[in-house]
């Protein structure tokens, strides 16, 4: 990842149809050996962009750069296909043996059979199908088919694996078993990966880097933790899960620290902002802490604000508290938490959060 081409390069990746633009993408890189989400929500062009980086739609505008040759001028599409590698949401499969499923991708490039073969049981083995050799493909699971569709990508050694949402139809326990095998499998064999997924928890932990993208174009993108904590807009931000988006004014500055005016209460910010200007703050419901007795629980906390809990959602491993503090806000808490501080609809409590948890983005 420290190369100074990239192993892709796509410029000015254009997509209409009926007048209607569908991908706008002035410019994205992908660095060697590097996994690179795209997140969104269904509809924001995810598959658009993967089908063109594929090089498989057949109108569209722009240049696409594999190792520094011109797709399409140089480097031929089929040239190019033949270095990549694909697996969609739903597995395709032909209706033969699992083996010969992984194998097809060898046969299409007409490697030796011994060549194959060896693939073909390496990666069996790797995805933990290699008893489901012999089976039909028509008698499998939907993880069992999703296995066997990555084995095939992977057996060919692509140089770059494009990945469709393959885990979005899977159910939990089948998703959770399968991410922890290619997150295991991408760490050991380095290929460079883009990702589809309309799920953040998913990209968190596959990624080394998250696109977000949103009506046919890329929004930001950057290192996880950048994208998850300082969002780009209120739109990138209330995807990655920044629960309290609050519109403010800017009423004073104080050595590096502004105090915001929002709804009639002021937040303490981290920032050279100037008195008067109009801010959005974002806060991450992980952010703030609870209590009953403010006083007698110290923190370091700048901002603490009373306020009544309206209602609190189970939400699994832990619990999201919605109050009213003059201001909507959002906390995460344990279901610990919500026993000891005998939380409840209709209860009071203090709501503090540091000024260095805040992410403010400037209208």
């Amino acid at each position: 990842m420290n190369q100074t081409m990239p192993i892709l390069e796509a410029k000015n990746l254009s997509v209409e149809r009926a007048g209607t633009t569908l991908l706008d993408v002035p410019h994205l890189d992908v660095e060697d050996g590097e996994v690179l989400s795209l997140i969104g929500p269904n509809g924001a062009g995810k598959t658009t962009l993967l089908v063109t980086l594929c090089h498989l739609f057949k109108y569209f505008s722009g240049t696409i750069l594999f190792k520094g040759r011109q797709v399409g001028n140089g480097l031929s599409a089929g040239q190019y296909r033949q270095k990549i590698a694909m697996v969609f949401q739903e597995p395709l499969l032909f209706n033969t043996t699992v083996f010969e499923n992984v194998a097809a991708g060898l046969r299409f490039r007409k490697a030796p059979r011994l060549e194959i073969e060896e693939a073909v049981k390496e990666n069996l083995e790797r995805f933990g199908i290699g008893h489901l050799a012999d089976r039909s493909a028509r008698t499998l699971s939907g993880g069992e088919a999703q296995r066997t569709s990555l084995a095939r990508a992977f057996a060919v050694k692509p140089d770059m694996l494009f990945l469709d949402e393959p885990f979005s139809s899977l159910d939990p326990p089948t998703r959770e078993s399968l991410i922890n095998d290619l997150e295991k499998i991408l760490d050991g064999s380095g290929t460079t990966t883009i990702f589809a997924t309309h799920d953040r928890i998913e990209a968190l932990r596959l990624s080394d880097r998250i696109a977000v993208m949103n009506k046919g174009r890329i929004l930001q993108v950057g290192a996880p933790d950048d994208v998850m904590n300082h969002p780009a807009d209120e739109f990138v931000a209330s995807f990655v899960g920044v629960e309290t988006i609050l519109k403010g004014k800017v009423i004073e500055r104080r050595m590096g620290i502004v105090m915001v005016s929002v709804s009639g209460r002021e937040i303490a910010v981290i920032g050279e902002h100037d008195i008067g200007d109009s801010i959005t703050l974002c806060i991450r419901p992980e952010n703030v802490t609870l209590s009953i007795n403010p006083s007698k629980t110290p923190t370091s906390a700048r901002n603490t604000f009373p306020g009544t809990i309206e209602r609190i959602v189970p939400m699994g491993l832990f619990q999201k508290v919605e109050l009213d503090c003059g201001f909507p806000l959002v906390a995460y808490v344990t279901h610990d938490s919500v026993g000891e501080l005998s939380l409840c609809e209709g209860a009071d409590v203090a709501a503090s959060l540091k000024a260095t948890a805040i992410h403010v983005v400037k209208k």
